[in-house]
């Protein structure tokens, strides 16, 4: 047996926090080395926070994240382990995406990423220079390019994220070469379904170039971009440790290398196809470590065999019941309160959370999940980091209030009522001053009027009581400009911004039957509506969320055109007449192409899935287009 413990560091970093971020990366070493830990991972870019964007261009930034790095090997020098940790570096006046290797109080290695994601929410190709086969070079003295690393237990190599990514990364290049253990250290943001995505390429690539692939992933929310940590040991397609997601700390187990050697002797296939590879590419090179330079023995020879919990090697070990209702529910609402928490902490401007309750599902929603958040920092009295506002005007109905009162008791958060109607009425005059002799005000004016009131005191209050004020509304509405600039589209923070209307009901029922506040059923009874005039329903103003969700995944996330959208939207809901659908994937798009201008005045959102409507992230349109392509 070659037994060794390889530890999963998931760090939640602040972009620039060079000494706050290393110094976390420092405690977590020594705790894994307390614990005889191996080779400790530690995530992308740990060292100067994630993502950078145009940060890296800032000579200075990319100057101290060196100094840090060399602070954490000097003060890790006297633990026993190998450490893997991501930094970005300046070479030769080109900016590098590193995986660095220390051990014994040195930067033995550095390892550039290969491929260089360009697409969805990354820029790293604007920035960044992306490495290559056999690229073999110095910086400052540390071994820079294309290298495996060879110490006393064992080869390993590490990699950066998207390499993992790519059938044609360097994953192959080096276990061919003779890397037993591979270190990929990830920022990978969090998506819907993206669990079972990880899960299945790790096995893939672990099985497929028959090694133990370790994977370990940022934890934590910058700007937009929320982090679900966790991570995998993978040996040879056989999961060996799941890591816990959106919790800091790290996770360990105790491998035997000897196993994936043996496996790869028994694997023809991958012997021959090893052969056939050496054969045409060059591989490689290789850096050894003398054992009397830097050693492991003496800690691993603490080590056990990972005999499984469940004292049987042929069966599975027992895990809770899960449904796939409770992991995509927990997960997204996880995601969205560690969004709210770290934007709230990491910008040490704010004091309190503020939340404008409309009564309805949107704002029902942002205040539970930022309860959410608050229940995590503040057990005792989460009610306390919160406060919440109720706005009526003449058409806020004695339903909404009734639900807004019930929830911000069920939660302990404080609650003031405070009129908009004389404002209301006092700004149609000044705005019906303004106008041309015989105009008018158009009722979509006295509408967006009331909502403008309100974002206005939100951001009174905001400026006086360091409150982080959250916006509220959902991307079903947004992509159809169903939202007011300057009114209800204003906010320092989008929760919901990416999370369409179905979702958001399907969120609600299921926090109603898990916690059961009756603030939910109350918001729950009503038709959903923004209450600016007499009776508004937003289904019958706009069309069903359900048609409307559809829409606008396939016109903007599928990329098809209206007559394919009315195809699938047809076949969707036979109960519709064709007709009627086709009028509503129209008038979709239509509206669709004509709100872009709103949302590149929409404040900061959390990023959850592949499709979002924040321009610089995911989806970049034109503001100024034309639909004359669509018919």
């Amino acid at each position: 047996m070659r037994l060794i413990k390889i530890g999963l560091g998931n760090i939640n970093t602040t972009v620039g926090a060079v000494e706050s971020n290393a110094d976390q990366v420092i405690e977590v070493a020594q705790r894994m080395a307390a614990e005889s830990v191996t080779v400790a991972l530690f995530p992308e870019q740990v060292i100067g926070g994630y993502q950078p964007e145009d940060l890296v261009q800032w000579q200075g930034f990319v100057e101290r994240q060196w100094e840090a790095l060399a602070s954490v090997a000097a003060r890790t020098a006297d633990l026993p382990l190998v450490l893997v940790a991501g930094i970005v570096i300046d070479h030769q006046g080109l900016h590098y995406n590193c995986a660095a290797v220390l051990a014994g109080g040195v930067i033995r290695a550095l390892v550039p990423k290969e491929k260089l994601p360009s697409y969805n929410v990354f820029y790293e190709g604007r920035t960044m220079s992306h490495g290559a086969p056999l690229m073999l070079d110095e910086h400052r003295g540390v071994p820079f390019g294309d290298l495996i690393v060879e110490f006393d237990f064992g080869i390993i190599g590490v990699e950066v994220c998207e390499d993992l990514w790519s059938a044609e990364g360097p994953l192959r290049r080096r276990t061919y070469a003779g890397a037993e253990l591979i270190c990929n250290i990830s920022a990978s943001p969090f998506r819907i379904g993206v669990l079972q995505t990880r899960r299945e390429l790790i096995s893939t690539r672990a099985a497929d170039s028959q090694c133990t692939l370790a994977y370990t992933n940022l934890i934590g929310s910058n700007d937009g971009l929320i982090f679900d940590g966790g991570g995998w040991v993978n040996q040879n397609g056989k999961i060996m440790l799941e890591a816990p997601r959106f919790e800091r700390g790290f996770a360990a187990t105790v491998v035997d290398l000897d196993r994936t050697l043996r496996l790869r002797a028994e694997n023809t296939t991958w012997r021959e196809d090893r052969h056939d590879y050496l054969e045409l590419f060059e591989t490689p090179a290789t850096l050894q470590i003398p054992a009397e330079e830097f050693s492991t023995a003496a800690e691993r020879a603490t080590l056990a065999y990972p005999v499984p919990a469940q004292k049987s090697f042929f069966l599975p070990a027992d895990h809770p019941a899960t449904t796939a209702r409770e992991q995509l529910c927990d997960e997204i609402l996880d995601a969205l309160a560690l969004g709210i928490g770290d934007y709230f902490e990491k910008n040490r401007a704010f004091k309190l959370i503020g939340i404008s309750l409309s009564g309805g599902r949107d704002s029902l929603l942002t205040l539970l999940i930022a309860h959410r958040y608050a229940t995590r920092v503040r057990p005792e009295d989460p009610g306390s980091l919160i406060r919440a506002f109720y706005q009526p005007s003449r058409y806020s109905s004695n339903e909404t209030q009734v639900a807004a009162e019930t929830i911000c008791a069920d939660l302990g958060v404080p609650l003031t009522i405070e009129s908009i109607d004389d404002a209301f009425e006092r700004e149609m005059q000044a705005a019906l001053a303004m106008l041309d002799d015989g105009q008018t005000l158009t009722p979509i004016t006295e509408q967006n009027i009331q909502a403008r009131i309100r974002a206005q005191r939100m951001w009174n209050w905001s400026n006086s009581s360091a409150g982080l004020f959250l916006q509220t509304g959902n991307m079903t509405e947004k992509s159809v400009g169903y939202t007011t600039v300057g009114g209800d589209l204003m906010g320092a923070l989008a929760v919901l911004a990416n999370v369409p209307k179905t979702v958001v009901m399907y969120l609600l029922d299921y926090l109603l039957e898990t916690r059961g506040y009756p603030g939910i059923a109350a918001v729950l009874k009503k038709p959903a509506g923004p209450e600016l005039a007499p009776n508004q329903s937003g289904e019958d103003e706009l069309m069903p969320f359900k048609v409307l969700d559809a829409c606008f995944y396939l016109f903007a996330g599928e990329k098809m055109t209206p007559a394919e959208v009315e195809i699938v939207v047809a076949e969707m809901f036979p109960d519709i007449p064709r007709e009627t659908v086709e009028g509503y994937v129209a008038k979709f798009v239509r509206l669709f192409l004509q709100s872009i201008y709103k949302w590149v005045q929409a404040p900061l959102s959390l990023h959850i899935g592949n499709l979002d409507l924040e321009r610089e992230r995911a989806l970049q349109l034109p503001v100024v287009t034309s639909s004359e392509w669509t018919r």
